[in-house]
């Protein structure tokens, strides 16, 4: 993937990224102390709402859903089942102006708040899927669930950046390509990772060997929004996700993974995309399709190992 292509999109980086340790120090982890703000049309955000539900911290560490409209002033607290009882913003910008007054980047998702010192401890969802994967445990449910294993941190490394840069940021710099040849490299590459993941997951029962990994949860937010939205709303219509056995068969797996079907949303994530880059989607019209796509489908992958 070239670094160097015309009218290449380019993702904003994280400018908050504190961390809370189970150690202690600036941020000791605590229950009741932080609250994540999230949108579950995100897929940012979404990673970050599978791992809290996966290691059992909903008593521990709260959560606020946003509107998954946004318009210029940015994501919303619009009422009802999108209301900040924390602190009652009523956008998200507000939380980040409460940490810095200065800031004047964008106003993205997840954020993870600390409500004892009022200011955002981390905006990088990377970042706050590994806070509360590993740094909670004392208050998890399940805190004998590791998604990042000593043994398996190099191969999920590996995976790790390898997906980001074609796949969940691909997926975007083929959508707000601003060049035929941006959108051309990043169309191939996304298209050449897919075909190898999907070999990959033909002897693999998941991306880094016999067990679920954070690795695998990365992937999954946009595999869940591929057909529905990346396929045409972000020009990614060289194949479906249905259109790869293996990773398809893989991202049933994963959905039906207890848990996890209730944080797809998908009128949440369709309202989102079709409504809000109206530089791509100017009348705003929402697609009906796909009507194929079955998710409780068996998914057949008992077998491997």
């Amino acid at each position: 993937m070239s670094s160097v292509v015309t009218g290449a999109f380019e993702r904003q980086e994280a400018k908050f990224r504190r961390w809370v340790t189970a150690e202690g120090g600036e941020f000791p982890a605590a229950a009741g102390r932080y609250h994540v703000y999230v949108a579950l049309a995100c897929p940012w955000s979404h990673r970050a709402v599978i791992v809290r539900a996966l290691k059992g911290l909903e008593d521990a560490v709260g959560v606020s859903y946003l509107d998954p409209y946004r318009d210029e002033r940015g994501w919303r607290f619009s009422g009802g089942r999108f209301t900040d009882e924390v602190n009652g913003f009523e956008y998200l910008a507000e939380a980040y102006d409460a940490t810095d007054t200065r800031y004047d980047g964008r106003i993205s998702v997840p954020v993870l708040w600390d409500t004892e010192t009022g200011q955002i401890v981390s905006n990088e969802s990377a970042d706050i899927i590994r806070i509360l994967g590993t740094e909670f445990d004392a208050f998890a449910r399940r805190p004998e669930l590791d998604l990042y294993p000593a043994h398996l941190r190099p191969e999920i490394d590996r995976l790790n950046a390898r997906v980001y840069a074609t796949v969940n940021n691909g997926v975007y710099r083929a959508g707000f390509a601003r060049s035929q040849e941006a959108y051309d490299d990043a169309f191939g590459n996304l298209f050449a990772t897919l075909a190898e993941l999907d070999d990959l997951l033909a002897e693999r029962r998941y991306l880094a060997g016999d067990r679920l990994t954070e690795a695998d949860w990365r992937l999954f937010p946009t595999l869940v929004r591929f057909d529905p939205v990346y396929y045409v709303h972000f020009r990614c219509n060289g194949r479906r996700l249905v259109d790869h056995p293996h990773l398809w068969a893989y991202a049933r797996e994963l959905y039906q993974h207890p848990g996890i079907a209730e944080t797809v949303r998908m009128d949440e994530i369709k309202r989102h995309y079709y409504t809000t880059h109206d530089e791509l989607n100017p009348k705003r019209i929402i697609p009906a399709g796909p009507l194929d796509l079955d998710w409780d489908a068996p998914h057949g992958r008992d077998g491997l190992r």
